[in-house]
């Protein structure tokens, strides 16, 4: 197995917002390779942790590098709505990471064409055994589609132009490389969009991504059924790296913040651990971060992965009966 090559996002943030400061259970719904989940189990010899993944050959990589803390920790090969929504442990989470990013190793290694810059087979599936492929999207979606699809998920303007440039290029051979929808892509924006800050194909890149592995619609229901699977006095939190993804994560946390419940209702274990004693004005959640933080410039410059990262946290402070 390749060397481990992932660096988690904002280390010092997530532990300090997040880590228990006693035991519980902890559920890393992206584990990943692990990296966030062994600052957690490094932190406290007193925290179990599940750890959640779509991909298989990521949870591989996971439990080599939690294999220090053999007995804490367990593993599933899930999509994380699906889990959440028929949670199945016995005892309830005192913390709930979603790390948004997609790990290195898919851009880098898997061979599933997540990054433009390679003659890879055109998938970009976290799972490569269910759903449509991003090739099957690109070859098959009628052109408006394809445009709504680039327009509406990677925020792309020129996304009609890039449509009809797929287009015409299919119907020539199916595009089946990463490296030859991003050709066609380049060829197809205006030139001075082609040398900007980023490659003209990102955005293509990223719509197509989250439309294959549903992305969106499954981070909103896996938000929902975590928040009410959450223990009273544990905390959720979010690591996104795209404004739609933010968007969801603030809409859904004002959501909860401001659904208030009576007021007089006392809190659900109340002699057990809390953060805070915030319990006012019959709020079942409380905004722990009023605004995302973001990375500061030391670890942007070290892990340039972090500059587009926000992240948020709230926190469940009462429970409806």
């Amino acid at each position: 197995m390749s060397e481990l090559i992932h660096v988690p996002v904002m280390p010092v943030q997530v532990i300090e917002l997040l880590a228990p400061p006693g035991p519980g259970l902890v559920i890393d719904a992206t584990v990943g390779e692990g990296g966030h989940s062994a600052l957690f189990l490094e932190h406290s010899p007193h925290l179990q942790l599940v750890g959640l993944d779509a991909d298989a050959v990521m949870l591989e990589r996971a439990a080599m590098r939690l294999a220090p803390f053999s007995g804490r920790f367990s593993l599933r090969h899930v999509w994380f709505d699906r889990y959440f929504s028929a949670y199945p442990e016995t005892e309830r989470p005192r913390v709930v990471l979603f790390d948004l990013g997609i790990s290195m190793f898919h851009y880098q290694q898997a061979g599933r064409g997540f990054s433009f810059r390679e003659q890879e087979q055109l998938d970009m599936r976290l799972d490569p055994e269910s759903g449509r492929s991003a090739a099957d999207i690109v070859n098959q979606y009628g052109e408006r589609e394809l445009a709504d699809l680039l327009f509406q998920l990677g925020e792309e303007r020129y996304s009609r132009r890039i449509a009809a440039a797929i287009v015409r290029r299919r119907r020539e051979a199916p595009i089946a490389s990463a490296h030859d929808l991003a050709e066609v892509v380049f060829t197809s924006v205006p030139v001075a969009y082609r040398h900007g800050r980023i490659h003209p194909a990102t955005r293509t890149f990223q719509a197509l991504r989250i439309e294959v592995n549903g992305e969106l619609q499954r981070l909103r229901r896996a938000l929902e059924a975590a928040l009410d699977v959450l223990d009273v006095g544990g905390r959720l939190g979010v690591i996104s790296f795209h404004s739609l993804e933010d968007r969801i994560v603030k809409q859904l946390f004002r959501e909860r913040k401001n659904r208030s419940i009576d007021a007089g209702h006392a809190p659900m274990n109340s002699s057990e651990m809390h953060w805070s004693e915030r319990k006012g004005n019959g709020e079942q959640f409380s905004l722990v971060t009023r605004r995302p933080l973001v990375a500061d410039d030391e670890e942007c410059r070290s892990n340039p992965a972090a500059r587009s990262a926000k992240f948020r946290v709230i926190e469940k402070v009462r429970e409806v009966s």
